[in-house]
């Protein structure tokens, strides 16, 4: 992996703690940006939330955005839209991690573009596990291509 960060949106304290923990333990070695709800994570992004140019022309970019749906101020999957609807940020790799299990938004995420929606597991231990297979998958599964190197 290279040494851009993953930018984690996540409103839950404990899971962003987990996250990290897990991360650390899978040998990621990629900083872990955090924020607590959509309105911080599109202020990450962009310059204006309600424009698409990006901050530091683009040298900011996630390696990867992980993105729970439910959100204060603004849910995840109008960051979506908005992640896709900008040039700079429409190839963005983001998985979706979230306790939903609702059809339509794993619907919507996916025809969003996420290239994974991560159901959380409720029992500590499970979730621990999901994270781990995760953060193996970003580090050796998943391949970006390399146009993408910005």
């Amino acid at each position: 992996m290279d040494n851009r960060k993953i930018l984690l949106i996540e409103d839950n304290t404990n899971d962003v703690i987990l996250t990290r923990r897990m991360f650390t333990k899978s040998k990621i070695a990629n900083e872990i940006i955090a924020v607590g709800d959509g309105e911080q994570a599109l202020k990450y992004l962009f310059e204006d939330v309600n424009e698409c140019k990006i901050k530091n022309d683009g040298h900011d970019l996630p390696l990867v955005i992980l993105l729970d749906l439910h959100l204060p101020k603004i849910d995840g999957i109008e960051i979506l839209r908005k992640i896709r609807a900008c040039e700079d940020t429409k190839l963005v790799p983001v998985i979706v991690m979230s306790t939903s299990r609702e059809e339509d938004e794993m619907v919507a995420s996916y025809l969003l573009g996420v290239i994974s929606f991560v159901s959380k597991p409720v029992i500590f231990l499970d979730f621990a596990d999901a994270l781990r297979m995760l953060g193996l998958f970003l580090m050796v599964t998943n391949q970006p291509p390399a146009s993408l190197s910005y």
